[in-house]
């Protein structure tokens, strides 16, 4: 009876254990019991799940006619897999589909393939003709979010920003997707993804602008790493007059480039000049870009006409001169005037977090994928940091930002201050950063001698 109530002890301590592993170090717990588990599940039930999901074919007049003349029915035949190799977030398996199957019957099944096989989520992805990957998710890598450990890549101007839900990184890359549009309502953590783009440009060797007619107080305490920051209407009416003649001029070193003699190399963009001609790239931050719409009086709208005719310039042509755009705002609508469509059409990269009505949700994702529309309205208040990310290609997925406080990002900015490269059309632009005090040491205040 000892032996039993040690073995019974011995068995909670386990279960309590694997419980406190599987809450604090959920990877551990997926290496240690869930992959084993689920590769087990996937292993023993694969042809029964294949055929209850109706992904199954006819066998070959082959296999038939070998199965009569063992007096046997053939059985429908599964898609040809591979073994279920352990990722850091759950398990892939690349399948080999069967003759008149196609990716769409493996996504319409996703989700009774999750229920079967007892996964956190399946993700479908075709690889090449007639093959796809299928991915299986062991937890919800979104409910927990921290910094990658390493940077994901090295190129300039990549780097990541969230995590998508089947646990790759998504990696921002200005060169592929040159201007972003970035929506969310309050408390929806849309400043955090900001600020990890603002601090992974800052220890680049970039040039930084912002636009905040708030009176500067979301980019402010990035200040010490900005080129340029303009908060007022006024202001950001001048410094997009800037950002447009410096544009023009980077058009005109291209083209004195292109044309210097028989033995120079053609190039259409700075990306192709010699490293050393190459002028620094700009980024753009446009914060509530609302602001730049709002008109009282006749004078408001002519100015607002001109920055918004000047930033679909920027976003038409700025990409070959290295000038890109992020936008930002807690809505985004044609009913903001003329031009709003047009410049969202320039904005190819989409990311919508929790927004206050539909209308954003379809301005940013509906010309990409209605579904990635609908997705981005049902992200629940109590999950701050998730949105829908979405390019002009169609795809789209549910990520989310790791947490990163105001503090932390404005003393990356501090400390990268050095970095700031040398533009001269933008020194007028540059925020005055307040040194901070030097504030006396305190002095020991005297104590009674007792004794």
């Amino acid at each position: 009876m000892t032996d039993a109530l040690w073995v019974l002890l011995l068995a909670l301590l386990v279960a309590a254990a694997l419980a406190v592993v599987r809450r604090r170090l959920p990877v551990l717990f997926w290496w240690l019991v869930g992959y084993p588990a689920v590769t087990l599940r996937v292993l023993a039930t694969y042809r029964a799940t294949m055929d209850a999901c109706g992904l199954t074919v006819p066998a070959s007049a082959m296999r038939r006619a070998t199965a009569r003349m063992v007096g046997r029915q053939a059985a429908p035949v599964p898609p040809r897999r591979s073994l279920p190799l352990p990722t850091g977030s759950g398990l892939v398996m690349r399948l080999r589909m069967a003759a008149g199957q196609a990716p769409e019957d493996f996504t319409a099944s996703a989700d009774r393939l999750r229920h079967a096989w007892g996964a956190h989520a399946v993700h479908v992805r075709p690889t090449k003709p007639g093959r796809l990957e299928l991915r299986l998710v062991g937890w919800d890598v979104l409910a927990d979010v921290r910094p990658p450990r390493r940077w994901l890549r090295t190129e300039p101007l990549t780097l990541p920003l969230a995590l998508r839900e089947d646990g790759h990184w998504h990696v921002r890359d200005f060169r592929t997707v040159p201007h972003e549009l970035i929506l969310g309502a309050t408390q929806s953590s849309k400043s955090v993804y900001l600020r990890n783009l603002l601090c992974g440009l800052a220890r680049q060797p970039v040039a930084l602008v912002g636009i905040d007619c708030k009176w500067g107080v979301e980019l402010a305490p990035f200040a010490p790493r900005l080129s340029a920051l303009a908060d007022t209407p006024d202001r950001a009416n001048d410094l997009l007059d800037v950002l447009v003649d410096e544009m023009e001029a980077r058009f005109r070193l291209i083209g004195m480039r292109g044309g210097a003699g028989p033995d120079a190399v053609l190039t259409s963009d700075v990306w192709g000049l010699p490293e050393k001609a190459r002028p620094v790239p700009v980024v753009v931050v446009v914060d509530e870009v609302a602001e730049l719409f709002l008109a009282a009086s006749k004078d408001d709208e002519k100015r607002r006409d001109a920055m918004v005719t000047k930033l679909i310039r920027l976003a038409q042509l700025g990409r070959a001169a290295g000038i890109y755009l992020e936008v930002c705002g807690q809505r985004f609508g044609a009913e903001l005037g003329k031009g709003a469509t047009m410049l969202r059409a320039q904005l190819t990269g989409r990311v919508c977090h929790r927004v206050n009505d539909e209308t954003s949700a379809n301005m940013a994702l509906g010309d990409i994928a209605p579904e990635a529309a609908l997705a981005a309205t049902r992200i629940p208040a109590e999950r701050p940091g998730v949105a829908v990310v979405g390019d002009s290609s169609g795809g789209w997925s549910r990520v989310r930002s790791p947490h990163l406080t105001l503090e932390d990002a404005a003393a990356v900015c501090r400390d990268t201050s050095g970095l700031i490269p040398e533009l001269p059309r933008l020194e007028a632009f540059r925020p005055v950063v307040a040194q901070p005090s030097a504030v006396p040491a305190a002095q020991p205040s005297a104590r009674p001698v007792t004794g």
